[in-house]
């Protein structure tokens, strides 16, 4: 596996300042790939950042001196936080979430085995494209789970 999916050591976690929600830590290298300028305009390089994942939460962003960042403030859509079927799962290959089903319902590829193959070949790059800064495996079999789930 590519490092960038390797399990990583960022497990530190924060709560976040609006929901209270617990979130992971990120990468700099995470932020200043997916900000907007304005946004990369306040970042603090000298403090923890933390990924919030919650669905009901526009928080993407925050740190360990109360810095925000929402989703507008972010480049692309966050799949956690995006109703849109167009929203990426998989940010480094494109993976969105109507394209797995679409894989699912017509017996296609599987998505999994598929990014396993470029990860393998040392293809992703997802500090820089996952808004969690790491690898995406792990939502993607998630959210193939829920969608079987309710299909079946």
């Amino acid at each position: 596996m590519n490092d960038c999916c390797k399990e990583q050591v960022l497990n530190t976690v924060k709560n976040c300042p609006i929901n209270g929600n617990k979130g992971k830590k990120v990468s700099l290298t995470t932020l200043k790939s997916l900000l907007t300028p304005e946004a990369l305009t306040r970042l603090n390089p000298e403090v923890n950042y933390y990924f919030c994942d919650s669905e009901d939460c526009q928080v993407v962003y925050f740190s360990t001196d109360k810095q925000i960042y929402n989703i507008e403030d972010i480049k692309i859509r966050v799949w956690q936080k995006s109703n849109d079927e167009n929203t990426a799962i998989c940010y480094c290959f494109d993976w969105t979430k109507i394209k797995i089903k679409s894989a699912i319902i017509q017996d296609k590829i599987s998505p999994v085995a598929e990014i396993t193959e470029h990860i393998k070949a040392k293809r992703c790059g997802c500090e820089f494209n996952n808004p969690e800064g790491r690898c995406c495996l792990k939502n993607i079999s998630q959210y193939i789970t829920n969608f079987s789930a309710h299909t079946s």
